[in-house]
This record gives C-alpha cells, sequence and structure tokens, in this order.
C-alpha cells in the first residue's frame, strides 16, 4: 500500500474553481455545438416550399440533439447558480454601495438567467418542431435550434462569469468578517441551515 503525503497549509477548495468553471464551460459549448447540429440535422429533412410557406417532415435527430442541448444547458446553469450562492442587490442604493466583485455577480447573474431563458425557448420550439409524426407547415427559416446554440455558447460565458465573481464576493466577505458566518456562502455544503 502507497501512501501520498499531503502538503501542510494546501487548500482542499483550490481546485474547485477551475473544475466548476471547466465544467461550465464544456457543457454550455457542448449544448451549443449540438443545438446548430441540430439546426443542421433539420436542414435535412424533406422540405418543400412555396414562397415563404414551408412544409417539412420532421426530424427525429434534430429532436434527440435539441433535446441534449436543452439538458446540457440547464445543467450548467444549476451548477453555476447552486454552487455560485445567490448574491442579489436589492435597491439602487444597495448597488452603489457594494463591492465590484458583487455588482459583477448581480449583472451576470440576471444575464445568464436572460441567455438561459433565450436559449432554451429557441431550443424548445425548434424541438417541438420537430417532435410531431407529421409534416409541419409554416413560415420558413426560423432557425430556432442554432440560435439556441449560440445563446448556450454565451450562457457559457456569463454563467462562468457569475460564478467567479460570486466566489470572489464569497471572499471578499470572509476577510472581511472572519468570524461571523455568511449569508451567502456558494455550494451546498457550507449553507447555513434556515
Amino acid at each position: 500500500m502507497m501512501v501520498v503525503p499531503s502538503v501542510v497549509g494546501q487548500n482542499p477548495d483550490q481546485y474547485k474553481l477551475p473544475v466548476v468553471c471547466f465544467s461550465i464551460i464544456l457543457m454550455d459549448l457542448i449544448a451549443g455545438i449540438l443545438g446548430i447540429q441540430a439546426e443542421v440535422a433539420q436542414n435535412k429533412a424533406q422540405s418543400l416550399t412555396v414562397w415563404v410557406v414551408e412544409c417539412r417532415d420532421p426530424s427525429y435527430k434534430a429532436f434527440k440533439l435539441g433535446f441534449a442541448a436543452v439538458v446540457l444547458l440547464s445543467m450548467a446553469h444549476a451548477i453555476s447558480n447552486l454552487l455560485g450562492g445567490c448574491h442579489c442587490v436589492r435597491s439602487v442604493e444597495e448597488l452603489d454601495s457594494v463591492s465590484y466583485n458583487k455588482r459583477l455577480a448581480f449583472v451576470t447573474l440576471v444575464l445568464s438567467w436572460i441567455t438561459l431563458v433565450t436559449g432554451f425557448s429557441m431550443l424548445t420550439a425548434g424541438i417541438m418542431a420537430n417532435s410531431s409524426s407529421r409534416k409541419s407547415c409554416g413560415i420558413s427559416h426560423h432557425r430556432y435550434l442554432s440560435i439556441g446554440g449560440i445563446a448556450c455558447i454565451i450562457h457559457a460565458m456569463f454563467a462562468v462569469c457569475y460564478y467567479v465573481s460570486a466566489t470572489a464576493v464569497y471572499r471578499e466577505d470572509k476577510k472581511l468578517n472572519p468570524s461571523e458566518p455568511t449569508m451567502n456562502t456558494p455550494g451546498f455544503v457550507n449553507q447555513p441551515a434556515p
């Protein structure tokens, strides 16, 4: 049996930030690629276009790829928000008095939610167009799946920025008040009981 000596003074949480950031980026990038690939698969499906009205057979491959993109986008958002903690600003006066990191956390939290809603809505609309078993007719060239895929990639930037700034806020609060428990502690394990 081989025993690996531990380094004295090494922080066990030092790898948490890069691992979480990498996983958020990876999930969002894969979701974006899957959304764009779903659009490609949908465009390969048989269609008939007359002026601006298009009748298209649903693509089961586009449905599966779009659904996988929605799941990955939701998982990435859940990880960034649950592990980042809650850093809300309740008023304009409070926004003026908080640190730069808390402002950044608040702004990127709002932007990550906006991109989540945009990406989720677009991908869901693309999934619904490919979920039926019969032809659907409507205005052509929606590009819902590719727009949703691009929103997933943009979401990666905001979600990682939120997680990093939320972690910085937590560390600032811990330095300023080392004896007091913080209310906005990131992660499940460190959350105080209600």
